[in-house]
């Protein structure tokens, strides 16, 4: 019997002839070369002009919060000046109070040598490198205007004449401080907030405000809520209050010390009294006002 015939596969010319597969790495893509052009004179100076408006941005925002808070320029829509940054720039007084008092220092370290180095290489050394943030120049702000600066350079040196950050600087001040016991930088009659820390007479006190009655060399007497105590400097914290902000805390000390000098206080009035001696700003509302004042007409 006759077997049929076999057929044959038919095959493509591809698979007949296979292109062997391309090694990626060795694929050669073709870029065209863009030219970037150098910057002319004017543009390096106007970048030069740019960089440093962002770097004193903390500068203007202080300068300016000072002017509106000694002018009182927020009075026609807001009753004070926490309420109105608040409102306004979205952050508390104590940030305004911290530009505010770093604006002083910026200002302290370009009046004293740097001002006449605008045009000049900034990296040359500490003098000349300027802070570009609150936070670098907050350690300073306690210290005298002499040692603000000499701080500041010896920080630039540690961060390898680079702007240093604002741990450097602390660490910096703190050494210097501790080495040459830098004079009392409190005054009479301001108003700051109590740090217990490792000191067990102060416990309970954390957060309360209080006036300094007595500067000291390396301590202060100071008027709380509920007495009188002596503390380190370092137990203390600046709340950069206006001067008349410090003598409306004056006020108040006054009324709650009136008060406390009656030996029949009910438990409710001394909660009172120590939710007062705890405020974190320097006015009373009007609920705390009728408060207080039913108080002191109960105990008159």
């Amino acid at each position: 019997m006759n077997q049929p015939p076999k057929r044959r596969k038919t095959t493509s010319a591809a698979s007949s002839n296979p292109e062997p597969l391309k090694n990626p790495a060795l694929v050669t893509i073709d870029i065209n070369a863009v030219e970037v052009p150098e910057l002319t004179e004017q543009e390096q100076s106007d970048r030069l002009n740019l960089e440093r408006k962002v770097e004193r941005a903390f500068f203007e925002a202080g300068k300016a919060l000072m002017e509106l808070r000694e002018r009182r320029l927020y009075r026609s829509a807001h009753r004070t000046f926490e309420e109105y940054c608040r409102d306004r720039f979205g952050h508390s007084r104590q940030q305004s109070n911290y530009l505010i008092a770093a604006a002083g220092v910026y200002e302290n370290l370009t009046t004293n040598g740097c001002q006449n180095m605008v045009d000049k290489d900034l990296a040359t050394n500490g003098c000349q490198i300027l802070p570009t943030s609150e936070r670098q120049v907050r350690p300073l702000v306690p210290l005298k205007l002499e040692e603000q600066r000499s701080c500041w350079q010896q920080a630039v040196e540690e961060a390898g004449g680079k702007i240093p950050s604002g741990r450097i600087v602390k660490d910096v001040v703190q050494r210097i401080m501790e080495r040459v016991k830098a004079p009392n930088p409190y005054r009479m009659g301001e108003v700051c907030q109590i740090l217990p820390k490792d000191n067990p007479e102060l416990r309970g006190k954390g957060g309360c405000w209080c006036i300094i009655s007595h500067v000291g060399d390396f301590s202060c007497t100071v008027t709380a809520w509920d007495g009188q105590y002596t503390v380190r400097i370092d137990h203390l914290k600046p709340l950069n209050y206006s001067d008349s902000d410090c003598q409306q805390m004056q006020l108040l000390s006054d009324r709650i010390r009136r008060l406390r000098e009656n030996s029949s206080l009910e438990a409710p009035t001394e909660a009172v009294l120590k939710c007062l001696g705890e405020l974190k700003r320097p006015y009373l509302t009007t609920v705390e006002e009728k408060l207080l004042s039913v108080i002191e007409k109960e105990y008159d």
